[in-house]
Formats: structure tokens, C-alpha cells, sequence
């Protein structure tokens, strides 16, 4: 009996030890629990569900052709309003247009800015170019073969004696273009065969279709 008495003790012992350590777990986790609600207040919310609080709701997809036309007629306004955007659009790009024209560095394309592509542009528009005669002689030289098949033999031989011109004059032209690119912008990158290309290209060119517009009359001096 004193066993079993004592057996029964030693439980109740256990049983009252264990009990201290349990409430004292509860409590750090109530305790823990309270201080991250006053830190926080709220769980953080998702990364999505932020980004469609601040997007808004989305619309949903039209189900039929005849709501798709409607949501794209009413996104792009009225009529007025296009006419108004289109004249707009139109206004702007002529003025970008014109300014290239005139030479602004700003609204060129990239193959035509900086002060040696200018440079470049006024040597040449300065000078009288055998090459800028290409286009129309070719295009008299196929017509007259069109109309009389028998003169195809001379066309050809004409059109081959022109392309040789052409080559010699673009090899003349590049160095000299070079040469003077040189002397002018000693420090500059460009230079070689790029260069010299853009300058043929631009003397095969009819004058009064070239962009940009010539700055200098032929015979002034750069």
C-alpha cells in the first residue's frame, strides 16, 4: 500500500509539474501572438492581389463580335475626336518631316547625324556629280530599249560604260571624301569605306530629291 500510495503520488507529482510548463507555453504564444497583431494589425497581403487593388477590377471579355465593336468604339471616342487626333498626328509628323528636311540634327535619322555626316552631305551637294546622271540616263536607255528591241545590244554596252564611270567616280569621290574628313575632324571614328558610301550614295541621288536638302548651291566652297 505504501508503494502503491507513493506510486500514485509521484503521478500526481508529474502530472502538477507538467501543467506549470504547458500554461507558461500558452501564454508566450497568446503573448507573441498580441504583439505581432499590435505590429502588424493585418496579414501582408499577397504581391497579385495588390497590383488588381491598384489596377482596378478587369473588364471582361467581350462574349459576341457585336460587343467587341461596341468596347472598341467606345475606347476610341467619338468621331470629332478622331478627326481632331488624326489632324494632330498628321500636323506633327510634317512638322518632324519638314525639320529633317532643313537639316536638325535632332530629327534626323541616325545615318545623317553629327557634323562630319553634314560635312559629308555639303562636299558633295558643292560639286557636280557624274553618278547623279545614273538614274535618268537608266531610265532613258530602257525605255529606248523597250521601244526599239534591236537597240538592246547598244543599251546594254551604253549601260555597262556607265557603271564603269560610276565605279571610278565613287572610288575618286570616297578618298577624297575621306582625305577631307581628315583634315577637318582629325579625332573623329568615322571614316573609311561606311563613309565613303554615304557619300556616293548621296551623289547618285537626283538633287532636289535628297534629305536631307542640299545647304550649298554647286561651285560654293566648304
Amino acid at each position: 500500500m505504501l508503494r502503491r500510495g507513493d506510486s500514485d503520488n509521484s503521478g500526481k507529482r508529474d502530472v502538477a509539474a507538467e501543467e506549470p510548463s504547458t500554461a507558461s507555453e500558452v501564454t508566450s504564444a497568446s503573448e507573441s501572438e498580441s504583439i505581432e497583431q499590435i505590429g502588424k494589425g493585418r496579414p501582408t497581403p499577397k504581391r497579385r492581389d495588390a497590383e488588381s487593388r491598384r489596377r482596378g477590377p478587369v473588364a471582361p471579355a467581350p462574349l459576341t463580335a457585336k460587343e467587341a465593336r461596341a468596347r472598341k468604339k467606345t475606347t476610341r471616342g467619338n468621331k470629332e475626336d478622331r478627326k481632331v487626333a488624326a489632324a494632330e498626328r498628321r500636323a506633327t509628323a510634317s512638322e518632324r518631316r519638314a525639320r529633317m528636311l532643313a537639316g536638325e540634327d535632332k530629327y534626323l535619322l541616325p545615318r545623317d547625324k553629327g557634323p562630319v555626316r553634314a560635312y559629308v552631305r555639303d562636299i558633295v551637294d558643292a560639286r557636280r556629280n557624274l553618278v547623279g546622271l545614273f538614274m535618268p540616263m537608266a531610265l532613258v536607255l530602257i525605255m529606248t530599249m523597250f521601244v526599239s528591241p534591236a537597240l538592246q545590244s547598244i543599251v546594254t554596252l551604253a549601260m555597262l560604260v556607265m557603271m564603269l564611270f560610276m565605279a571610278v567616280e565613287g572610288y575618286w569621290l570616297g578618298r577624297k571624301i575621306n582625305n577631307q574628313v581628315r583634315a577637318r575632324f582629325p579625332d573623329t571614328p568615322d571614316g573609311g569605306f561606311k563613309l565613303g558610301w554615304y557619300a556616293f550614295v548621296r551623289a547618285s541621288q537626283i538633287r532636289k530629291l535628297r534629305a536631307p536638302k542640299p545647304r550649298v548651291r554647286p561651285g560654293d566652297a566648304v
